[in-house]
C-alpha cells in the first residue's frame, strides 16, 4: 500500500513512523503551509474588542500560538478574557491551549459542523459576538451559519495558507511514483489541501482515479463527491470522523482486510 501523508511538515513524523511500522510506504507531502500575518492596525482593533466575546473559536495549533503572542503583545492578559468560553477544533489544539493554561471544549467531530453542534455555540442568545483565530480562507462555512443566525464574529485572520513551495518542488517525482502505483491513500483534511492538491497535478486524470481520499468530515466527502461527479472521475472516497493516529491506522487496518 502507498500512502501520501499530507500533514504539515512539523505534524507529518508521528503519523508516517506509525504508518512505516505497518509496512505502509509513504510518501510525505505536506499541502498546507502557515505563515503568521504581521499584527496590523485592524489585528489590533480587533483585540481591542475581544472582552466583548463570549466565545473563542481556534481553529489550529498555530492559530493558538499566533493569537496568544498578539495576545501578550498588546498586554492582554488572560485573566481579561476570565468569562469568555474557548472552542478548539480538535484535540491538538486543545492540548496547544492547555500549554497557556486554557481549558477548552472540543467537538466529538473534528469539524465545522461538529463545532456548531456544541451546546456552548447553539445555546448562544442572538447578537452575540463569537471570536475566530484562523487563517485566511478558513472555517467560513461556520462564520456564516453564526452571522446568519444573529451573531457577530470577530473575524481574527492570523495567518495565511500557502501550498508548500516544497511540495511544488517535489510533485514532478512523485507524480512518476503515482504513475507507475496501480492505487494509492491520501488524507485530505481541508478543502484548502484539496484545491492545492488539485493545482500539483494540473487535474490529472489517471493519477487522480487512482486515489482513495479520505477526508475529514461530511462537507469536504461532499466537496470531493462534486468534484467527481463533475468531472466524471472514479477515485474512490472515504469519510473519517477524525485525523487521529489511530483512527488512521485503524482504517488501514480495514483497508487491507
Amino acid at each position: 500500500m502507498l500512502f501520501i501523508n499530507t500533514r504539515p511538515q512539523d505534524r507529518a513524523k508521528p503519523l508516517t513512523m506509525a504508518l512505516h511500522q505497518q509496512s505502509i510506504d509513504v510518501i510525505e507531502l505536506p499541502l498546507l503551509e502557515l505563515i503568521a500575518r504581521p499584527l496590523s492596525s485592524d489585528l489590533t482593533g480587533l483585540y481591542r474588542q475581544l472582552q466583548s466575546a463570549k466565545v473563542i473559536v481556534v481553529v489550529s495549533p498555530t492559530a493558538v500560538d499566533v493569537g496568544m503572542k498578539y495576545l501578550n503583545q498588546l498586554q492582554i492578559s488572560l485573566a481579561d478574557l476570565a468569562h469568555v468560553k474557548w472552542i478548539a477544533v480538535g484535540q491538538k489544539t486543545a492540548e496547544s491551549l492547555i500549554k497557556y493554561g486554557v481549558e477548552s471544549l472540543v467537538p466529538d467531530v473534528e469539524t465545522s459542523e461538529g463545532m456548531l453542534s456544541l451546546s456552548a455555540l447553539k445555546s448562544l442568545d442572538t447578537r452575540t459576538n463569537v471570536a475566530f483565530w484562523r487563517g485566511e480562507g478558513g472555517r467560513q462555512f461556520m462564520m456564516d451559519t453564526l452571522i446568519s443566525q444573529g451573531h457577530k464574529v470577530l473575524n481574527f485572520i492570523l495567518y495565511d495558507r500557502h501550498c508548500p513551495e516544497q511540495s511544488k518542488q517535489v510533485i514532478e517525482t512523485i507524480k512518476q511514483q503515482l504513475q507507475q502505483s496501480p492505487s494509492y491513500k491520501m488524507v485530505v483534511s481541508s478543502e484548502a489541501s484539496w484545491l492545492n492538491w488539485i493545482e500539483l497535478i494540473q487535474n490529472n486524470r489517471g493519477i487522480l482515479n487512482k486515489a482513495d481520499y479520505w477526508v475529514l468530515g461530511e462537507r469536504l466527502f461532499q466537496l470531493l463527491l462534486n468534484h467527481q461527479k463533475q468531472n466524471k472521475l472514479s477515485f474512490k472516497i472515504t469519510k473519517l470522523a477524525d485525523l487521529k493516529i489511530d483512527s488512521i491506522t485503524q482504517q488501514i487496518a480495514v483497508a487491507q482486510g
